[in-house]
């Protein structure tokens, strides 16, 4: 029988919370467990084990990321959307990193598919790009091309591996500029 006002969200979210405190790689059933003083055993009523409870992780990361992300978005185009999608990304990993970090993870086609907030994630992202023109196999090679740009950045900021003495937020904006000169002259070419 399930112990009362357990669940599977609540587990989720403390799981999050956890992530977030102590980081990623250190949420365990047994840790989680200890959160709600209870045997490990307990949460097999709610999850499957950790890979599942590490996936529901990434769903309510990534929706809480792309919430961020549409609402800064919203009512933009050009430089203006990509620099509101980038600086809501990068305030998201920062303020959340085990929460972000979870998002990294990567899920199976049908996860993806059956998720309506990594729907929409494809949604405004691709949304992003069309305002440049592209289209695939470009809007493919453009999500890498963001993807890449924005999470390297942070996770070297979060690492603290910047050392030299310019301002953190003078080289984002630079970043931003370049990457906005590269969408607008997309070099096209045929699909592969």
């Amino acid at each position: 029988m399930p112990r009362a006002g357990l669940t599977a969200d609540r587990l989720v979210a403390a799981a999050a919370d956890l992530a977030d405190e102590a980081g990623y790689e250190n949420v365990t059933l047994s840790a989680l467990a200890r959160r709600f003083n209870v045997k490990d055993a307990s949460l097999y009523t709610h999850v499957r084990g950790l890979s599942d409870l590490r996936t529901r992780m990434a769903l309510l990361a990534g929706g809480e990321m792309i919430d961020r992300i549409a609402a800064a978005v919203e009512g933009r185009t050009g430089k203006d959307a990509l620099a509101a999608f980038a600086g809501a990304y990068r305030g998201y990993a920062l303020a959340h990193p085990g929460r972000y970090a979870a998002t990294q993870i990567r899920l199976d086609e049908a996860t993806v598919t059956d998720s309506p907030a990594l729907r929409r994630t494809a949604e405004v992202t691709y949304g992003l790009l069309r305002a440049y023109g592209l289209e695939e196999p470009d809007l493919t090679d453009a999500v890498r091309l963001l993807r890449s740009s924005f999470h390297g950045y942070c996770a070297l900021e979060s690492a603290g591996a910047f050392g030299a003495p310019r301002d953190l937020q003078a080289s984002w904006d630079r970043m931003i500029d370049a990457l906005h000169l590269t969408l607008q002259n997309w070099p096209r070419r045929a699909a592969d």
